[in-house]
């Protein structure tokens, strides 16, 4: 954490987050004043010696994102398959290096990935198409929470956004009970890191999915919801629309999705039931 210039005694800044001084149009004037710029670094994920994926990325809780990114990919079963992470400052960026299982490399060299720059499209650079749908596991917790949890949890979530508030230029994902209580919280730049980075937070801190939602700030894509089926949760809520693609794999994967998570509503795109939503067709 760093005092940043023009915040009030005692304040500071999360990490990740750097002062800047901008000139601003406001009201037909030009005006002076000081600002806040979310960083964003090239971030090397290393297994065993191996450079597999470059991703741009905050340069905060880069342990739990490696970790993250190794369980929701598919490469490690659990965390007990890593035996040391560390993060290495280089000239170009931060190189977080991975000590893993040896049973893992065969995964590791099956779906080789090249992800330098892609903050948007988490599926970029994947070599084939088979190597798109990972192993889900075969039956998700049915979780289900009264309709007014959802808006509960974002009102909540948005206190806990600190780098956004400063920067307006990051996403936030989040694991949630089932009253709404925000448990644990993770910032990126990209929606795909955040959500890597919550998945990491929550293996080493031994949570148990089958107690929890993910709330994220950002359009349910087929990966956001891959990603949280991997982590073992069954219940998702993004406050932007879901993809038809999405849509079908938390079908398949037993997944309770609802987007457009705006105040007190949202859409229900799967198992409404589990939302407390039982409407008529109409």
């Amino acid at each position: 954490m760093t005092t940043l210039e023009g915040a009030l005694p005692g304040e500071s800044t999360p990490e990740g987050v750097r002062a800047a001084r901008v000139v601003a149009w406001r009201g037909g004037q030009a005006v002076s004043r000081g600002d806040w710029l979310a960083e964003e670094t090239p971030v090397a994920l290393v297994f065993n010696g191996i450079s597999h994926a470059v991703m741009l990325a905050t340069p905060a809780d880069l342990e739990a994102f490696a970790l993250g990114f190794a369980l929701t990919e598919g490469l490690v079963r659990d965390a007990s398959e890593v035996y040391g992470i560390e993060a290495e400052p280089t000239c170009d960026g931060i190189e977080v290096r991975l000590e893993v299982a040896a049973e893992c490399e065969w995964r590791l060299k099956e779906r080789r990935r090249n992800l330098a720059g892609r903050t948007g499209c988490g599926l970029c650079g994947t070599e084939s198409l088979d190597q798109v749908r990972r192993t889900l596991p075969s039956a998700l917790p049915p979780l289900a929470v009264p309709p007014q949890v959802p808006g509960r949890a974002q009102r909540l979530l948005r206190e806990r956004q600190a780098r956004q508030a400063l920067t307006g230029a990051v996403h936030a994902a989040a694991w949630c009970d089932a009253e709404g209580h925000i448990l644990q919280v993770c910032e990126d730049i990209g929606r795909h890191n955040a959500l890597d980075k919550l998945a990491g937070a929550m293996s080493r801190a031994g949570i148990d999915p089958a107690q929890g939602w993910v709330l994220v700030t950002s359009r349910a894509s087929f990966e956001m919801v891959q990603k949280t089926a991997m982590i073992g949760a069954g219940l998702l809520v993004a406050v932007s629309a879901p993809t038809t693609a999405a849509v079908d794999l938390a079908e398949r994967a037993g997944l309770a999705l609802a987007g457009f998570a705006r105040g007190d509503d949202f859409v229900a795109y799967t198992y409404p039931e589990r939302f407390g939503l039982m409407a008529e067709a109409g």
